[in-house]
């Protein structure tokens, strides 16, 4: 099972850098009062998806 654990992770690893080679074409972000800065596109959507997990964990629904 032990195995089995760190063959997924390892895979899934692999898939996560494969979608970061390929998407690493830079987007703008503007933000308020003329802020604007770029990144990689696969940066911000790991921003993003971390955001959605603390707000998730913050307001899940307690037994």
């Amino acid at each position: 099972m032990h195995s089995l654990t760190w063959l997924v992770r390892i895979i899934v690893f692999l898939l996560l850098v494969t979608f970061t080679v390929k998407n690493s074409d830079p987007v703008t972000i503007y933000y308020y009062l003329g802020f604007e800065h770029q990144l990689p596109i696969s940066v911000v959507l790991l921003i993003f998806f971390a955001i959605g997990m603390f707000f998730g964990y913050l307001f899940r629904r307690k037994k």
